[in-house]
């Protein structure tokens, strides 16, 4: 396969899915990629993202149901005794408490162990209120 310099994630939503069952799975959350690599779990919450040291990594969120917006709220590398790391955040309108359709971009680091896992917090808020924020644990991005 060719490599590819930038890969993009996009988690497509279907929020009024989402917020009736409290859930970003059975369905409510489709995440692709296009790595070129071989990724598995296209088109589901349990993407595994082929990637290679030093690609840049984008991630963004869309709204099957364009009246109510989602937003990737952060995203946190999970490791495997239990710690968190935030991902960093670009936006070109900054930070905030408003939706902003931000999207969050990192570089694959030389040390991601080949064929192993990397699993990753997936935080999504459609549009505001109390229970507007879901997440899931399932999305990884795999060394190749």
């Amino acid at each position: 396969m060719a490599y590819k310099p930038q890969i993009n994630i996009i988690a497509v939503v279907d929020v009024i899915g989402a917020l009736s069952g409290g859930t970003l799975h059975n369905g409510n959350l489709s995440m692709v990629d296009n790595s070129g690599e071989e990724s598995t779990g296209q088109g589901t919450a349990h993407l595994r993202t082929a990637v290679r040291p030093g690609q840049v990594v984008q991630w963004s969120a869309l709204a099957v149901d364009l009246q109510t917006p989602v937003e990737i709220r952060s995203i946190t590398f999970l490791g495997e005794d239990g710690s968190a790391t935030p991902a960093p955040r670009t936006s070109a309108e900054g930070d905030g408490d408003k939706l902003d359709l931000a999207h969050w971009a990192g570089v694959v680091p030389p040390s991601l162990p080949s064929g192993k896992p990397f699993k990753y917090r997936l935080e999504l808020q459609m549009y505001e209120g109390q229970y507007s924020v879901l997440h899931v644990d399932s999305p990884a991005l795999i060394g190749v």
